[in-house]
């Protein structure tokens, strides 16, 4: 069993960093590639085939924990829980980037591998899709950020709510826009 990892969510300024594990079916799914690449429609489509043919599985890393063992770790954490979350023994797992967790089965750093390795791009689709989704439910409890439309990330709006309303406890606190703002 090969599994594929990646993960959303490691630059914005608030929510929590997503990885996904995904193990394809034998058939394939059709049209994969970095979810970055695809369009909302075409993700929410594949994510859709991947959850109803593949084994896969997500795994968090919370707010608290980013601030207090930092982003790289709370990534590779992350990782981590997202494949032990299949409840497999891997013959593989290859993940999206240049770091891996320090895992006792076979691993593999892949640069680029969310458009390279199908498994990988379908990880990138179940993870990105899982972090909007959150997302876009913590801008209904936080209005003004702009989160459903910016995921989080430093943009304007989200950058002139921060600066008005202040920081709220889905925000990175060990991110510097933010660490800023907390000491104004």
């Amino acid at each position: 069993m090969i599994v594929g990892v990646d993960e959303a969510g490691r630059g914005p300024l608030a929510g929590p960093v997503v990885a996904a594990a995904v193990v394809l079916c034998e058939e394939g799914i059709d049209g994969l590639d970095d979810s970055k690449k695809l369009s909302p429609k075409k993700r929410a489509a594949l994510e859709e085939q991947i959850k109803a043919k593949c084994r896969w599985a997500v795994g968090l890393c919370s707010v608290e924990e980013i601030d207090r063992i930092n982003i790289l770790q709370a990534t590779l954490l992350a990782m981590t829980r997202a494949v032990e979350a299949l409840a497999i023994t891997p013959a593989l797992v290859m993940v999206d980037g240049n770091r891996l967790p320090k895992w006792t089965y076979q691993a593999r750093a892949v640069v680029g591998g969310d458009a390279i390795h199908p498994c990988i791009s379908a990880a990138s689709i179940i993870a990105k899709e899982h972090r909007d989704r959150l997302m876009v439910e913590a801008d209904r409890e936080f209005p003004g950020y702009g989160w459903a439309s910016n995921k989080g990330y430093g943009a304007a709006i989200h950058m002139e709510a921060l600066r008005r309303l202040g920081p709220t406890p889905l925000h990175r606190r060990s991110f510097a826009p933010v660490a800023q703002m907390v000491l104004m």
